[in-house]
């Protein structure tokens, strides 16, 4: 599956499908979620259910956590049904929100279909820049609140009709526990760009206009549910995570608002101690915690993106033409015997993939045909060979 590329909800959808559910339920989810990074708002890892075939980057973790976040919400609220209806559930949510958007031309590319536009719905929410030509080179920021979405689209399942009002709430208790927690710390370089990254996903307020006082703890006394409450006390976990020690001062804040969510001492310390071991297995692979300034980071990020556009249309060539030589084989077969009807089917199918590389190989090489291709892929439906299609779903 490549979630680069379009077709990929279509390809998760079968892949989900096929397996059994890999979470016994929701707290399962949220502990793969959160060992994977996705509540704590990096991207790291995805669900071992999912086969991909190329290292994916931090955007593409992303969009696969939140699809498998969302869709195991679904079964878990509503019961495992047809794809379709949760497809079509997801779309209503975002449009519902009215928070993400599809460009003029993403309409023209995608068209009515549910499947690509709620692709593009998700790009939407992964990327805190709508900048393509920022996409292109890798540079742009990722979402660190997307789970969120997650605890809002429980509240949308279940019916309730103050979505938007709760979204507020929930993403303003957030940044306040986050903002009151640095302030119990003697804060660090990391610990800004922290706050600096999370105010920058912020969808439902604006940061500006919070208000950083003691009146978000008198929220905490609301009817939040316990899956909330554990999200608000893992993200004040990570906002102190960094100095591996407690002061009394932040000993104080975490233990009184883990008071405050109902959580025991026991539930505290372990969640502390999972956050310290995370932060310290993973902080080469966390790109706030680095002090790079932002020329390494924009050419660290295009580089990254130019050797993943390399790697992987290598590894296609390589296929398309390993595919090319069974070709070769079949068609000297045929000269002495009869082939079958499997093998016809084959060579009738490697025959139109290798007219087809012709085009898609001559746009890839134009300038900016890594831009280019992924539009004429969109009006002419099909027009890249097999090799190059990850999410392509073999019919029977």
């Amino acid at each position: 599956m490549n979630p680069s590329a379009s077709g990929w909800i279509n390809k998760f959808g079968h892949l989900v499908d096929k397996e059994t559910s890999p979470f016994e339920d929701f707290n399962a989810l949220y502990r793969e979620l959160k060992q994977n990074g996705f509540i704590y708002g990096v991207h790291l890892n995805i669900s071992s259910f999912i086969e991909v075939e190329h290292a994916l980057s931090e955007d593409e973790i992303a969009k696969i956590n939140l699809l498998t976040a969302l869709y195991f919400t679904y079964s878990f609220e509503v019961g495992k049904t047809d794809f379709d209806a949760f497809v079509n559930k997801v779309f209503d949510y975002y449009q519902s929100l009215d928070v993400s958007r599809i460009s003029f031309l993403n309409k023209i590319l995608t068209g009515s279909k549910t499947e690509s536009q709620l692709e593009k719905l998700i790009d939407s929410r992964i990327y805190l820049s709508d900048n393509t030509f920022s996409r292109a080179l890798g540079n742009s920021l990722t979402n660190s609140l997307l789970y969120v979405d997650i605890l809002i689209f429980m509240i949308y399942l279940r019916g309730n009709k103050n979505m938007m009002e709760h979204a507020q709430i929930l993403e303003y208790v957030t940044i306040n526990i986050v903002y009151h927690a640095l302030n119990s710390k003697e804060t660090h370089e990391s610990d800004a760009k922290l706050i600096q990254l999370l105010g920058s996903s912020l969808t439902y307020v604006d940061l500006d206009e919070a208000h950083f006082d003691g009146n978000y703890s008198d929220l905490l006394k609301q009817n939040f549910t316990s899956n909330e409450k554990d999200y608000f006390l893992d993200m004040a976990c990570l906002t102190i995570w960094e100095d591996k020690t407690l002061d009394y001062t932040e000993t104080d804040y975490i233990f009184g608002l883990g008071n405050d969510l109902g959580k025991s001492k026991k539930d505290i310390e372990f969640e502390l101690e999972f956050v310290k071991n995370f932060f310290e297995q993973n902080k080469e692979k966390i790109s706030y915690l680095n002090n790079k300034n932002l020329a390494v980071q924009f050419y660290d990020g295009m580089s990254k993106n130019v050797s993943k556009l390399i790697l992987r249309n290598s590894k296609r060539l390589k296929k398309e033409l390993t595919e090319s030589r069974e070709l070769v084989a079949l068609l000297s077969k045929s000269t002495v015997k009869d082939l079958s009807s499997e093998e016809k089917k084959k060579v009738q199918n490697q025959l139109l993939d290798i007219f087809k590389s012709i085009p898609s190989l001559a746009i890839f090489m134009l300038p900016g045909g890594a831009i280019l291709l992924p539009i004429f892929i969109k009006l002419i439906p099909k027009l890249l060979p097999s090799a190059f299609d990850d999410n392509r779903v073999e019919e029977n």
